[in-house]
């Protein structure tokens, strides 16, 4: 191989190997994150204030009596399904 062309090919890469370090040195910061989404409790939902606030509260919230009665109500809701009334 001749000398002036592996010169090249090594100046070309080193230029290549500089224009992308300069890439990520300038690129803006990522640190700042959006905020999480928020639920919102949905007007059609049953017991959707309940079921946010047991959410809230974590691990307590299996001795919750409310909670599991909006647990158990959920259940049933999403069981219904489009018929009106729970499946076997």
């Amino acid at each position: 191989m001749d000398w002036k062309l592996a010169a090249r090919v090594v100046a070309v890469l080193a230029v290549a190997v500089v224009m992308v370090a300069c890439a990520i040195a300038l690129r803006p910061d990522a640190t700042e994150e959006a905020p999480a989404p928020t639920v919102q409790p949905q007007s059609g939902e049953p017991a959707s204030s309940e079921l946010l606030r047991c959410r809230e509260i974590g691990a307590a919230a299996l001795d919750d009596a409310g909670c599991k009665k909006a647990w158990a109500e959920g259940r049933r809701h999403f069981l219904e399904g489009n018929s009106g009334r729970a499946r076997p």
